[in-house]
């Protein structure tokens, strides 16, 4: 078994402005979103975490360093956000007013069409994501990983591990720097134990 507390970032700046895509465009946590980290570092300070991944990204990177309670963070690109293509830095309002069929084409079938219409596929980051788990469940089997990711992935990373339609990820919520615990069997089979969660 794995056990895996999966984080989404702390506040940035293109979350309170309109809630902006914020892909691959490598911004900081707000003043809230460091707090919000510090948070978790509370919520989790009793918890036995073997180690913490994350991704690359300014504001993954600094929410996983607050939050593990200094503990090493080791970076895999494979946990980068979603590449939202012509999206990024806009609000869904804007790039819905300048192309509403690549919001539609997405909303309908993501595992085919390449979000921003020139990003990347919601099979194309669950075969990301996916690899990157298939590995911790071989290398810390029996063990707790926290990993800080994004909203995107982890959404639908989730959403494709419980069988759900890709199109229906936004159904599952992740708020900034919320607790979402998930273990995996020997099998990899996933069970979702804790969503959005404070402990």
């Amino acid at each position: 078994m794995l056990k895996v507390y999966l984080l989404r970032h702390g506040e940035t700046a293109y979350n309170v402005d309109g809630n902006r895509y914020c892909g691959r465009t490598d911004i900081e946590l707000t003043t809230k979103g460091l707090r919000q980290a510090k948070f978790i570092c509370d919520q989790l300070s009793d918890m036995k975490i073997d180690a913490v991944y994350s991704s690359p990204l300014l504001r993954a990177k600094r929410t996983a360093e607050i939050a593990s309670g200094k503990r090493e963070v080791f970076v895999d690109n494979r946990l980068i956000e979603v590449d939202f293509g012509n999206w990024e830095g806009k609000t869904k309002a804007e790039f819905i007013a300048e192309n509403a069929s690549l919001w539609s084409n997405w909303m309908d079938a993501p595992e085919i069409n390449k979000a921003g219409g020139t990003g990347e596929s919601a099979i194309e980051i669950v075969d990301r994501v996916t690899s990157f788990f298939d590995g911790m469940m071989l290398k810390h089997r029996n063990q707790t990983i926290m990993v800080v990711g994004h909203n995107g992935i982890n959404r639908i990373f989730m959403a494709s591990k419980l069988g759900m339609p890709l199109k229906n990820y936004r159904q599952l919520a992740q708020q900034n720097s919320s607790i979402t615990e998930i273990e995996f069997d020997d099998d990899g089979v996933m069970m979702l134990k804790l969503l959005n969660s404070k402990i």
